[in-house]
């Protein structure tokens, strides 16, 4: 007789959506009150989704919580569902266009590598009239370009810009920032972090996308110097010396893994005092109309990230 296949977990968009909401929070409470419901609605519909896939998708401690390893690689299906779904929702009508025309969208390493390439793939595949391609610029001269016409439309960290008021703008997305150390330091459980704890350790500071310039006006505003920077331009490097306890850093969320490369655990931990949001966004010429290539792009990442699209 032959083996009935066996049936694979039957979660609900609701506990993904609840599961993700709570990695994103790193406390239950918090993630509750975000989506306005109560702590033990959120607790028994992570520990349902627990026990259908049979395995614990978080740590719990006195801080809050943090994702396991299986719970880490979880979170990247998971996300990948309900925006699949809130694409669904968004687009249900929306086939391809005639619209036409080269689009050369300028971004910067961060917004480019974290943020922007998944979206371009959707993009292009509703419109695949529209020859798009991706250029990786600095932020300088991404803004000197898009001031002299020579590029129409650029995604970047609108929170470094120089001349914010010289362009017109489209936030997408916000993301905070956070102290960065090994799972094993001694601050790895604090729930919240002074600027004199963080001053006692190296401090790593990655050569991209103004991170140098952001973290010294933050060390500046607090009053205070690090034990000494390491600098590197490689984002894997660094998380691994983090992993490693060689030293710490603060940046923003959307960077975030709590894994190195090979496997060692890393811990966000909030900081006391204000540190400025990192804010991801479109930036174009004011005196310079879209074409109908940039201008279907625009629409169609702000619809996709749920933003106005009126451009101010």
């Amino acid at each position: 007789m032959a083996k009935s296949p066996s049936i694979p977990p039957r979660f609900t968009l609701r506990q993904l959506h609840y599961f993700v909401t709570a990695a994103r929070a790193g406390q239950l409470s918090v993630a509750a009150a975000e989506i306005n419901i109560s702590q033990s609605a959120m607790t028994l519909a992570i520990a349902e989704l627990e026990r259908l896939l049979g395995t614990l998708l978080f740590e719990r401690n006195r801080g809050g919580v943090k994702l396991t390893y299986e719970g880490h690689a979880f979170l990247q299906h998971a996300q990948a569902v309900l925006e699949l779904a809130s694409e669904a929702a968004r687009f249900p009508f929306h086939h391809r266009t005639d619209v036409s025309g080269r689009l050369e969208l300028a971004a910067t390493y961060t917004v480019q590598g974290y943020f922007l390439l998944p979206a371009v793939a959707k993009f292009m595949k509703l419109f695949p009239l529209v020859e798009l391609v991706p250029l990786e610029l600095p932020r300088l001269q991404i803004e000197r370009q898009l001031h002299d016409g020579r590029i129409e439309l650029a995604a970047l960290l609108l929170s470094n810009l120089d001349a914010p008021q010289q362009l017109h703008l489209q936030p997408l997305a916000y993301s905070r920032r956070r102290l960065w150390v090994s799972a094993t330091h001694e601050l790895a459980e604090r729930s919240t972090v002074q600027w004199s704890d963080i001053a006692r350790y190296p401090y790593i500071v990655p050569t991209v996308d103004d991170a140098h310039r952001n973290a010294m006006r933050y060390w500046q505003s607090a009053g205070i110097e690090p034990a000494s920077v390491i600098r590197t331009s490689s984002m894997e490097a660094l998380r691994e010396m983090v992993a490693l306890g060689l030293g710490v850093t603060i940046l923003s969320d959307l960077v975030f893994r709590p894994w190195s490369l090979e496997g060692r655990r890393i811990q966000a931990v909030a900081v006391e005092g204000h540190l400025p949001v990192m804010e991801v966004g479109l930036a174009w010429n004011r005196e310079r109309p879209l074409s109908p290539a940039a201008q279907a792009f625009r629409e169609f990442l702000a619809m996709s990230s749920s933003t106005p699209a009126n451009g101010e």
